[in-house]
């Protein structure tokens, strides 16, 4: 197999400087691709995520509203998951943060959590199954 020659500069550098090299070329790819206009949201906040749905030639906003229960990833690989009760079932939706699907977030009422991860609210039933504290 033909194996393409890297760069002198890049042939020189020692592993570690490669890989520092390597980190700078993904970053400066990501950043080009996150969203910067962000709303700041944290778990336990309940949000309305307005996502964009293509159906044939038509594309359309749909609205997913719950409670945040948890963020995971860093940079361009960031995700939060959004649960909600419906008809008596709960629903859980993984969201990747910087998707170009999500058309925007908005915060419906701020919650105030004291873990990272709300998982307790899985078991909850009823109304006790969206209570976060204001």
């Amino acid at each position: 197999m033909f194996a393409r020659q890297p760069s002198p500069a890049f042939a020189e550098a020692t592993a570690g400087q490669r890989k520092v090299i390597m980190n700078r070329i993904i970053d400066a790819i990501e950043k080009e691709q996150q969203k910067s206009d962000g709303t700041q949201f944290a778990v336990g906040d309940s949000v309305r995520v307005h996502t964009r749905v293509v159906e044939g030639d038509k594309e359309r906003i749909q609205i997913f509203a719950g409670i945040v229960i948890g963020r995971k990833g860093r940079g361009l690989n960031e995700t939060f998951t959004v649960r909600r009760i419906s008809y008596g079932e709960g629903v859980e939706r993984v969201f990747p943060l910087h998707s170009p699907r999500i058309a925007k977030i908005e915060v419906e009422k701020e919650g105030r959590a004291r873990r990272a991860k709300l998982n307790y609210l899985r078991t909850r039933k009823g109304k006790e199954a969206t209570a976060v504290r204001e």
